[in-house]
């Protein structure tokens, strides 16, 4: 199940459980976990794309080795909120990961990354330490901002 509506996707995990938050990007996927209880997201792995099949193997071992309950994807949409050819490549990628049997929440992500550089810039963070970094911590920007909006309401 795709939803763009965090209350159904609340409703498709009554008892809660750990998520896993992705940003998807062409070359990496950044990834995030939160706690069962849903209070805090953190960075996890970055993975490096190759094939989807390599790609979701990956994300299946992972899944499966943090008892993942549902994800949390980044959409790109653009500013105007219309969508845009990579948003239409997440979309086919949520759809390809539809046979995980999870539930799946496509999460606004328009202003993670600059979020994220922000606060790495801020913290002066080498050029090099901020491409490693960033895409694990716009996952978790994304996965916070999900879990937030569905503890509130």
């Amino acid at each position: 199940m795709i939803t763009a509506s965090h209350p159904e996707f609340r409703a498709a995990l009554p008892e809660g459980g750990r998520l896993l938050g992705l940003d998807v990007g062409t070359k990496t996927i950044g990834t995030a976990l939160c706690d069962a209880g849903w209070s805090i997201a953190s960075p996890a792995e970055l993975i490096r794309r190759t094939k989807f099949g390599v790609d979701k193997a990956a994300l299946d071992k992972l899944i499966a080795a943090q008892a993942v309950r549902g994800l949390v994807i980044g959409l790109p949409l653009n500013l105007d909120g219309s969508d845009s050819p990579r948003t239409q490549s997440v979309r086919a990628f949520a759809r390809n990961m539809e046979p995980a049997g999870l539930p799946i929440l496509l999460w606004d992500e328009r202003w993670s990354t600059q979020a994220v550089t922000r606060t790495l810039l801020d913290a002066d963070a080498s050029r090099a330490r901020r491409a490693e970094l960033v895409d694990k911590m716009a996952a978790a920007y994304i996965l916070q901002g999900a879990i937030d909006a569905m503890m509130m309401g």
